[in-house]
């Protein structure tokens, strides 16, 4: 996989919490056509692991289900390798969340 800055802030907003599209979105400033085939393409060659969230629970939130994204060892690496490249990108969100869940 080519390793952009693009990925690099993808993965990086992940680690740091923000653990769905739309709020990847929000975090990133970058468009849906951009964010969406980025997950997709890291979640289809292992750098994400994905779960649907429990349709009971969007529907009480009166919402889409969302799909969460978690980083593999795989993508953390990754992600290391892009602050390395793009040092900016370990700037971005300096302190990660705790995962829930």
């Amino acid at each position: 996989m080519r390793l952009t800055y693009l990925t690099g802030v993808v993965l990086a907003a992940i680690e740091a919490g923000h653990r769905y599209g739309f709020d990847i979105m929000d975090a990133t400033g970058i468009p849906d056509g951009t964010v969406y085939p980025a997950l997709r393409r890291l979640e289809a060659r292992g750098f994400l692991e994905a779960r649907w969230e429990d349709h009971a629970e969007a529907a009480e939130a009166h919402r889409p289900a969302r799909r969460y994204y978690r980083l593999t060892a795989e993508g953390r690496a990754l992600l290391e390798q892009a602050i390395d490249r793009f040092p900016g990108v370990g700037r971005i969100f300096p302190d990660p969340e705790p995962e829930v869940g």
